[in-house]
């Protein structure tokens, strides 16, 4: 490429590139980036045979793009111009996509999107809702160019903002268009982008520098990598005009080492505007001057604070340092500097060519524009996803996410990264901006959103978060350095059954003295997670500090296995699950039998929290734990049935109960098995009390609960003895030969310590013992 000397020559560049596009021409979008990890290259591989074998090369262009965004559906592949999209596309599937799509305009059913809830395909992107409830400015390229071709962004419009300005716009005016249009900093403070370039542009001193922070090293978050992976000379363009805004001829582009896709096609970015003049000295005739360089971060969490940042960049150990002075003001070798993000850098060449009138089109009255958010964690449409600022959490995680996956209940999202804080399901419905956000302990950050569900547990999402800034910080402050390391003791304690009450004010001490004395911005926020979760899941602390229960059968110490731990009875579940699949059906019933008494009633109508919580769900599907429950019972009532020996009695002591209901004979069957002689009392005329009232037939069948009493029946009311009541006799004045405790288990009647009359053969002023 011969390097363009004007303005003129390159919008002639731009025409002859548009000219020499076929029409016509079919493209297929090809992820080649985030989706390489799931086999996309073979994909881009197959595809280019197969074009190729089918005489189709002039036809058809296969080319390789950034982030689709649906990182969930990888690999992703688009054909423009119809806006199909097809996903979890495999190499297989490339002669069909060829012969039926490509020549035969026929649609491929098993690729398509399909509907959650109606299950019909969809072919069009637009009509998907991961993309239809999105509003992609900064990502419009993203999936569409090739990333690594400087003709395809041209093409698209690139650099006609860097042209507007060095012709029609001053520095200054640049610098107000910025203002005007509200563009916050989307790195995490959300710091007002034209104010902060004002600063730079007034500050005395020469050379000045503007850099990108590139050192996304939050967990869950990708977007400055898909940015950089996707488009990156849209994050060059931005730089071009931050420099020409606020007279800077140097910039530094840091990038952390762990993005090779990133660094590779930033180097290829630089080299390719270098050479057409539009980066170096006099770009396009104008006598701007601008030199572009990349700098590998070694991936220390704490460079992504700017001064650290700044230290990295001179060669020194990342380390903040205090400010003021402020960057702008005594920068990279003490001379002024700008830093922005990634995000932030794109944002500048959409404001500049559309002006700041369209760009504040979307967005809140104090935050405008569009922003970033990178889905993961507990949801089902995994990826990126842009959306005006302001949009409410319900919107990203249900209406575009798709919602909790397996139909589990939404619990929080954590926002802002490690040093973010927790939104909880009471704010689904908060608008996402800057100032809305950290009004309930958060932080919009640089766009994380790590989705977590009712299989977690709060106390170990903020130990985690802890453990992570811990290990990254770099220990230059006292606060920061013991601070976290005592909040991280007190959380892993708690987490391990070891917690006292008095950790709840500790825990709120040390993150206020964090949040008032660290030195840096990191510091200051890395007790959000701590603080954020114990304010509104302050029940979970309790819970492990008092009960030893941990409410996402999370902690170890606490479960023994995730679905035991979730079942209100308490049933080995694990072991008899390895029973039945050990053929040992009787051994599996005796073991539900341990805790509970009716294994083939609970085996239909338990909303078994087991299978929420299995492990195995969080691979594909959960172990069908009740379904097993229900099919060894019914085997052992079949082959067995209820015969079996009564339970021995040998205690002196005698107890009555009230109520033959499931909570009754459930306290006789143990009382008995303890060997406690037992009477039950019961108002109707058979056993069984809601389960065979209130449960309807089809669902629970009264055979089934024949077979679960007659059992209970012989094991334990053999043992027990009959007696009669007086109508509203008041326990602790009832009397018969032998004096007996009372025990009234819970029942649907108004709270009362009398014996209920009900009607018999004899008198309708008694009531009787239940007899079989």
């Amino acid at each position: 490429m011969d390097k363009l000397s004007s303005i003129g020559q390159l919008e002639w560049f731009r025409s002859r590139i548009l000219f020499r596009k076929e029409k016509g021409i079919i493209e297929v979008h090809v992820c080649m980036t985030g989706c390489r990890a799931y086999g996309a290259a073979g994909v881009l591989e197959a595809l280019n045979q197969e074009v190729k074998s089918q005489g189709l090369s002039k036809q058809v262009e296969i080319r390789s793009t950034g982030c689709h965004g649906f990182c969930a559906k990888a690999p992703v592949i688009a054909i423009e111009p119809m806006g199909i999209q097809y996903q979890e596309v495999e190499p297989d599937d490339a002669g069909d996509i060829v012969m039926k799509t490509l020549k035969e305009n026929r649609m491929i059913d098993r690729l398509a999107y399909h509907a959650p809830k109606t299950f019909q395909p969809v072919f069009y992107r637009n009509q998907i809702p991961f993309y239809a409830k999105q509003e992609r400015r900064v990502l419009a390229n993203c999936g569409r160019i090739d990333p690594t071709n400087i003709e395809h962004y041209i093409a698209a419009g690139g650099y006609r903002a860097l042209i507007k300005a060095l012709s029609n716009m001053g520095p200054e005016q640049v610098i107000d268009e910025v203002q005007a249009a509200k563009l916050r900093g989307r790195g995490g403070a959300g710091f007002p982008t034209g104010l902060k370039w004002k600063f730079a542009s007034q500050s005395e001193g020469r050379p000045k520098y503007v850099v990108c922070n590139a050192d996304e090293g939050d967990p869950g978050a990708f977007m400055d990598r898909a940015i950089l992976e996707g488009d990156p000379h849209a994050v060059v363009e931005g730089m071009l005009l931050g420099a020409y805004a606020m007279g800077s001829e140097y910039g530094f582009i840091y990038v952390r080492e762990e993005y090779p896709i990133a660094i590779d096609h930033l180097n290829i970015a630089i080299a390719q505007a270098e050479e057409l003049g539009l980066l170096g000295e006099n770009i396009l005739g104008t006598g701007f001057n601008f030199n572009l360089s990349l700098r590998l971060g070694a991936g220390a969490f704490v460079c992504g604070e700017e001064t650290a940042l700044m230290a990295s960049i001179e060669g020194r150990r990342g380390m903040p340092r205090a400010r003021p002075p402020f960057p702008a003001q005594a920068g990279i070798d003490g001379k002024p500097t700008n830093i922005n993000n990634v995000e932030t850098w794109a944002n500048v060449p959409l404001i500049v060519n559309n002006g700041a009138g369209w760009y504040g089109e979307v967005g809140t009255e104090n935050s405008k524009g569009t922003k970033i958010f990178s889905l993961a964690g507990k949801v089902n449409n995994t990826g990126l996803v842009e959306v005006p600022i302001g949009t409410t959490v319900k919107d990203v995680i249900f209406n575009i996410g798709g919602g909790i996956p397996k139909g589990r209940q939404f619990k929080a999202v954590q926002m802002g990264g490690p040093a973010g804080g927790c939104v909880p399901a009471q704010f689904l419905n908060l608008s996402i901006d800057y100032d809305t956000v950290q009004s309930i302990g958060a932080i919009m950050g640089s766009g994380g959103m790590v989705v977590l569900d009712e299989n977690n547990c709060m106390v170990e999402i903020a130990r985690f978060f802890l453990s992570f800034t811990q290990s990254e910080s770099c220990g230059k402050c006292a606060p920061c350095r013991l601070g976290t390391t005592q909040l991280l003791e007190i959380l892993t304690r708690i987490t391990r059954g070891e917690g006292r009450m008095e950790d709840i004010d500790t825990i709120r001490e040390l993150g206020q003295t964090l949040t008032e004395a660290s030195l840096c911005g990191l510091g200051q926020a890395c007790p959000k997670p701590a603080l954020s979760t114990l304010r509104y899941f302050i029940n979970e602390y309790e819970d492990h500090i008092k009960e030893h229960r941990c409410a996402g059968a999370v902690c170890d110490s606490m479960v023994i296995s995730a679905c035991q731990h979730a079942c209100p009875a308490g049933i080995d579940v694990p072991n008899y699950v390895a029973a039945i699949a050990d053929g040992e059906y009787e051994k599996s019933v005796e073991i539900i039998r341990e805790r509970n008494p009716f294994p083939a009633v609970c085996g239909r109508i338990c909303i078994h929290p087991c299978e929420y919580k299995c492990r195995r769900g969080e691979l594909d599907q959960a172990v069908a734990i009740r379904a097993l429950k229900r099919m060894a019972s019914d085997w052992y009532f079949k082959n067995i049935g209820p015969q079996r020996n009564p339970f021995p009695v040998n205690k002196k002591e005698k107890i009555a109960i009230v109520g033959a209901g499931p909570a009754g004979l459930t306290c006789a069957y143990f009382l008995v098995k303890m060997g406690y002689k037992t009477t039950v009392y019961e108002a109707q005329s058979v056993a069984g009390g809601m389960l065979g009232i209130a449960v309807p037939e089809f669902r629970l069948p009264r055979p089934v609960i024949e077979e679960e009493i007659q059992y209970i029946k012989i094991v334990v009311l053999k043992s027990c003895t009959t007696h009669r009541l007086m109508p509203n006799t008041h326990s602790t004045t009832y009397s018969t030969r032998d004096t007996v405790p009372f025990l009234l288990p819970p029942v649907p009647r108004p709270a009362s310590t009398s014996v209920y009359p009900a009607k018999t053969k004899t008198s309708q002023e008694f009531t009787t013992a239940l007899i079989f």
